[in-house]
């Protein structure tokens, strides 16, 4: 299934009223506290209302007020859980909930030295009513794109605009999309971030990609309740950071 297929059809999936948390999270779920040291200081994120550039393009918007409009469009999330993944950080809303399975922890590990099968999510968190979803997918950008070199940057997929090909499914309506440029120690990693919908469903995308890895995080919830709260879901979006 393509990748922004998962995402879009994420709250049709889970169950309707997921299991409340259980006192004992997974070890990686570090509140925003925690002291464990990164060679790139997940820092750079927790402002990111002051931090991150904007790059418009032709492709959605051409001037700047539209930026600042963006950027209205986003909270602050450094007072929210911080959930630590494999190669990846995403800001939890207040009240979702964990819903990945025990059994999907554990996929893609093999003790036989078998062909292992990708997990779907390698995170995936819920209101409590589970109308509305936070997931981030990962898969090596190769199967994305074809290329014989190793993918250090979304950029190496394409511009804004071919890379919609990707990350948005066919027959939607593209709300707006941009290039979020956030710096780093050796220069600038690109983010690219999709706003898309249906009558039905609509979903926050932001994408990024490291070592040949392609980190996806969807946001999504039902038409009707984006007004009220389409600005944490698209911060949750935004709030992910490539380690």
């Amino acid at each position: 299934m393509a990748m922004s297929a998962v995402l879009l059809s994420l709250s049709r999936t889970i169950h309707p009223h997921p299991p409340p948390p259980t006192k004992t999270k997974p070890s990686f779920f570090k509140p925003i506290n925690n002291s464990i040291s990164f060679d790139i200081p997940i820092t750079r994120r927790l402002a990111i209302l002051t931090t991150f550039t904007i790059s418009t393009t032709p492709f959605i918007h051409t001037s700047s007020a539209c930026a600042e409009s963006f950027l209205s469009g986003i909270s602050n999330t450094k007072s929210w859980f911080q959930f630590y993944g494999d190669g990846f950080a995403i800001r939890v809303p207040p009240q979702f909930q964990d819903i990945m399975e025990p059994e999907e922890y554990n996929v893609g590990l093999s003790l036989y030295g078998d062909k292992a099968k990708p997990k779907t999510f390698a995170a995936r968190f819920a209101s409590p009513d589970g109308s509305e979803v936070l997931s981030v997918v990962i898969r090596p950008s190769n199967q994305l794109k074809i290329t014989f070199l190793e993918a250090k940057d979304i950029a190496d997929l394409g511009s804004l605009k071919e890379a919609a090909k990707i990350f948005v499914p066919v027959g939607v309506t593209l709300y707006s999309a941009r290039t979020i440029k956030i710096k780093e120690e050796e220069g600038y990693r690109n983010y690219y971030f999709y706003e898309f919908g249906n009558n039905i469903q609509h979903v926050a995308l932001v994408a990024a990609v490291n070592s040949g890895k392609a980190f996806i995080a969807g946001a999504t919830a039902p038409h009707n309740k984006w007004d009220d709260d389409g600005v944490r879901l698209r911060s949750a979006a935004v709030s992910l950071t490539v380690l």
